[in-house]
């Protein structure tokens, strides 16, 4: 399991553009809105972070 911090997801369209942008990569992903965080299974965590960068949502790994 991987805990992204997404600062820049602030409502529904981007939180559906990061889901979008890591179920092809993961077997799981789950969003915090009100957080900004992203909690991912089954992807590696720079794929996780180059999907979400390449979507233009960029993410850190949270430990």
């Amino acid at each position: 399991m991987i805990r992204l911090s997404v600062p820049d997801m602030n409502c529904g369209h981007c939180k559906a553009s990061v889901e979008a942008a890591l179920k092809p990569i993961a077997q799981s992903v789950a969003v915090d809105l009100a957080q900004r965080e992203v909690t991912v299974e089954g992807a590696d965590a720079g794929a996780a972070v180059a999907a979400l960068d390449e979507a233009g949502f960029p993410a850190t790994v949270l430990a």
